[in-house]
Order: structure tokens, then sequence, then C-alpha cells
């Protein structure tokens, strides 16, 4: 590994007796890690846990993840272990049992916003978003693949927010950097460094909080981190919003992670690979302490209206708890979203460039009702109602690359489940049944 020599002059500066430790670790390994999705059925067993994440779990060696059916039932989500301290940093600064109103803004693919939306309770709504329109789809397919209903995914420039001032409680910003922590992991992140980008990418985080600003309700929390070290985009930027926006730091407790290192003065945090089980990753914590609610306004005419009831009798069953969400028509589908935040989504549908919102229940062709993917892997999912075909290994793979299985169950549809996890649907027609998995989403490697 060749580090560029102005890097290592810095980390020399900063880390003092500490810098042969560091460079040592970047030439080893890097951990394995994952998050279990609690709400489904997969246990993971005999496994290190993730020290600050209840739910993060390191892996001896590295599987082909692509080829395990229960990454794609979104049973798991493979992300670096420093990155789940965000879990740490929300329940320690936010009341997680009240209705929240998060916004994720550079989130995919969707490690922090499968995250967040496993730590707040069902009465919240996050907002996801991602700049890049195909990052975007990545990352509603990641959300789609957790299940949870109460999540909007938008494809949006940071300014566009302003258009929300007062609108959210907690604001979470993973800002691109200069990707200082993934040289272990990653090659091309160290090809790409120079002193140049750095100081580049210190200016456009400054402008991202700076547009994204005022979407804060006062009183909020803005979590902020990076996946680099050096303090032009840690701590200096940290100090910024602190002294031009008048950020309130708040102290985290870390006693009970003596491995990671605060930052001198400030309450800013690192992870360094030779103290900590992860890689590179700073992150500090601020509260908005002035601004303005946000106030309802005139809205234009939704592109989406609400379901006629016949065909909401007839899908209700297939949703545990029907009467908590609102059945909306969109091109030919139906969508369930959450009913107390019915009025938040019509407004994001207003300002903001939705990709999509809640769980996409079925697809409308005359009178026929396909239930969608979405639907098979939510959480809101009456799986009692549906007929299960449970597969084994081969036969979730061959499913997973949309080819031809031949399941035993009769009726028209049938639930693909692979150890008691909903995969997809599989429709009869005729004398055998099409396999509905997203074509899209198909395994193309060779299994």
């Amino acid at each position: 590994m060749k580090l560029p020599e102005s890097f290592i002059q810095r980390i020399r500066f900063d880390l003092r007796e500490q810098a042969d430790p560091f460079f040592q670790a970047l030439e080893g390994e890097s951990p394995i890690s994952f998050r279990a999705n609690p709400l489904k059925s997969f246990q993971p067993e005999g496994l290190e846990r993730v020290a600050w994440c209840e739910t993060g779990y390191y892996l001896p060696t590295r599987p082909v993840f692509t080829l395990d059916p229960l990454l794609h039932s979104g049973a798991y989500y493979v992300q670096e272990a420093s990155s789940m301290f965000l879990e740490r940093v929300l329940k320690q600064t936010v009341d997680l049992s009240q209705p929240l109103k998060v916004l994720d803004l550079c989130a995919s693919p969707g490690g922090k916003s499968t995250h967040i939306i496993s730590l707040i309770s069902d009465e919240s709504l996050l907002v996801s978003n991602e700049v890049i329109r195909p990052r975007a789809k990545v990352l509603g397919e990641n959300l789609t693949k957790w299940g949870k209903p109460n999540v909007v995914v938008t494809n949006n420039d940071p300014s566009d927010f302003q258009r929300l001032p007062g609108f959210f409680d907690v604001l979470v910003i993973d800002a691109p950097c200069s990707g200082e922590g993934l040289f272990r992991k990653d090659p091309n992140a160290m090809n790409e460094w120079s002193e140049e980008n750095v100081n580049l990418c210190a200016a456009r985080q400054k402008r991202i909080v700076a547009d994204v600003w005022e979407t804060l309700k006062p009183g909020g929390i803005i979590i902020y981190s990076t996946c680099t070290y050096n303090r032009q985009e840690d701590e200096e930027n940290l100090q910024w919003m602190i002294e031009e926006m008048e950020a309130e730091p708040i102290t985290l407790d870390i006693s009970a992670f003596p491995e990671i290192t605060p930052s001198d003065g400030l309450s800013g945090y690192h992870f360094y690979p030779h103290k900590t089980k992860g890689e590179g990753f700073f992150i500090t914590v601020l509260r908005k302490k002035s601004g303005s609610e946000y106030r309802n306004g005139k809205l234009k005419k939704p592109a989406l209206s609400k379901i006629n009831q016949i065909i909401q009798k007839e899908i209700s069953p297939w949703i545990i708890n029907p009467d908590q969400y609102d059945f909306w028509s969109f091109q030919e589908k139906v969508l369930a979203f959450p009913a107390q935040w019915s009025n938040e989504l019509l407004t994001l549908i207003d300002k903001l460039s939705i990709v999509q919102a809640g769980t996409e229940v079925c697809e409308v062709k005359g009178k026929d009702l396909i239930p969608s993917h979405p639907l098979a892997l939510s959480t809101i999912l009456n799986q009692a109602f549906f007929t299960a075909e449970e597969v084994d290994l081969e036969t979730a793979l061959h499913y997973l690359k949309k080819e031809d299985i031949k399941p035993t169950g009769t009726t028209q549809y049938l639930l693909a489940t692979y150890k008691g996890t909903p995969l997809g649907w599989l429709k009869k027609a005729g004398n055998h049944y099409n396999n509905l998995f997203p074509k899209e989403w198909r395994i193309r490697m060779s299994i």
C-alpha cells in the first residue's frame, strides 16, 4: 500500500506515537460486519458483537454475500462497523419513543437509513435522500428490502429542502468526503486522494450543511459524519457549525468505549483502525438553537389519489392492521402509507422529487390485483393470508436469478420463503408458475 506522502506526514503530526500502529493497521485486513434486521426472522448465532450496536455482528471471513438469499430478503445489511455508532448517538440525544421526522440527507446506498428506520418508532417518519438518480434507486431498493412502510425516498439537491423550513426533528448528514477512512478497504479511495480534494470536500460539506440548515426545526438535532481523518473535513467543519450556525455541540458519553478517540476540546469522535475494529470514521452531534417551526401552506394537486373502496376491501386482508394506513393510487399501483403522515406525504410530493413512498402493495391490471414485490418483503405483510412455498438454498438462488422453479403449492399466488423469510411471489399460469421476482434485481453471477 503506497500512501500519499502528505497524508503520512499529517497523520504523524496528528497521531504522534500512535502513527506507527495506525499505519500497521492499514496493512491488515478490513473487518467484515453486518447489521441484522430486527423485524425479520433471521437470528445470528455464535458471532462476535459490535460493541455499540445491538444488532451489529462481525464475520470471521467474507462470504459471497450475493449468493445468500437472506441478503436479498432484507434479513441483514452489510455495513462497516464504525458507522454503526450512529445508534449510540441517536439513543443519547433523541427520545426515540416519540414521533419524529428524520432526514437522512446523503443516504445511498442505505446503511444509515436502514439503521435509522430500525431505531425510530413506527409512529415516526424517515425521509431518505440521494442527489444522484441511479444511486437513489439503489437506496430505494435497499429500503424496500428492509421492509418498513414509514419511509419516503427522495432524489433532491440539499438546497431543495429549503422549501421545508423547520420541518425535521433530526438531520443526519453522512457527508461526501475525501475517503481517507476507506484506504484499507478500497485502494481506489487512496488513488483518488489529494490535498486539493480534501479542501474541495471541506468546502462542499459546508455548502451542504448551509443549504439544508433551515429544514431543521429549532431544538432539532444534526448528526454530522465523515469517513475521513483530517481536521478540515472534521473538526474545522464542526467549529464552523458552532460559530456560523450558532449550533450547540453535544458531548456524548463514550466511557464504555475507550477505543473511540475524542477530539481535543471539541465534541467530535474519531474511529481509528488501530484502536477500533472498523474503518476510519468521524461523527459529531449538535443542537440547533434558533429558527422557526414549519407552517403548512397551500399545496398543488398531488399526483396520487385515494383508491376506491372495492380495491381497498380486497387488499386489506393482505396487510397487518390495515386501518393504520391510507391506500393511494399511483401509476396503476397501490401504495400503503401510515395514515398519520399522509399530510406530510402530500407536502413532500409537492415540494420534492419522490422516488418511492411507503409500501407498494399491488399492481392493478384490469380486474386483477397482482401483489407487488415490496409487499412480500414488507413488515406490514399479513403472511398468514398467503400460502408460503418454503424453498431450499439451491431453489432460492434459481428464484433470485428469475428462473423457473416448480413449487408444490396450488393457489393463484405463492409466497416463496427461505428459512421462513419471504423472498417474493410466484403466480399460477396454467400448469406452471411464473416467477415475479423483479428483473432488475435478479442475481447475474453464476451459482
